[in-house]
């Protein structure tokens, strides 16, 4: 694989179920196996992006524990997986980081339930992380999903996870083990 794949779980601008614009909450089990799949799957890095400065520092805490503190004894491959997270504000701060790490701007993909004008499949998006393009940021929302018109704004919108039934409302942690799956394992 050529370029670097890069994850981004965002907590806001969001959708609610009634359509408002929302900042949702960071939770322990989004960091912990999110971070899990990443290590699996050889990303470069995570980033917890939320505006709320209480909830930054109490996805800080939770990283200390497990990397510094009593956990990083208890569970090392906890600790391991963890070291590739980061706790930002936004995404700007998100492209400053991919910039500093990879020298290049990087591609930003969200991935929604929905289709949209701008969808990238996932053989085209394979295509792309094996020629020597820019490092791909590959972003994911919680709550009802990306608000549209940040949607809008990025270079693609990878094709929805979609299963043999109607239903498709996957939680955050399944969809990036899903993508990460079907983007980046080995095929025999």
């Amino acid at each position: 694989m050529a370029a670097k794949i890069y994850i981004a779980l965002l907590h806001y601008p969001m959708r609610d179920r009634r359509n408002n614009v929302v900042c949702t909450s960071v939770t322990n089990l989004d960091i912990h196996d999110i971070a899990r799949s990443c290590r699996t799957y050889g990303v470069a890095k995570y980033f917890v992006v939320t505006p709320i400065l209480a909830q930054r520092w109490l996805a800080e805490r939770i990283l200390t524990h497990w990397e510094e503190g009593w956990g990083a004894t208890y569970n090392p491959n906890r600790k391991e997986a963890l070291e590739s997270v980061a706790i930002v504000p936004d995404l700007g701060e998100v492209a400053e980081q991919i910039k500093q790490d990879s020298g290049r701007e990087p591609l930003w993909i969200a991935t929604s339930a929905r289709r949209y004008p701008n969808t990238l499949r996932y053989g085209e998006l394979t295509r792309i992380l094996n020629e020597d393009s820019p490092p791909v940021c590959l972003i994911f929302g919680t709550g009802w999903g990306i608000h549209p018109e940040l949607l809008l704004d990025m270079d693609h919108i990878l094709e929805p996870i979609v299963g043999p039934t109607e239903y498709n409302h996957l939680s955050v942690r399944a969809a990036v083990a899903i993508i990460l799956d079907r983007l980046l394992a080995p095929r025999r």
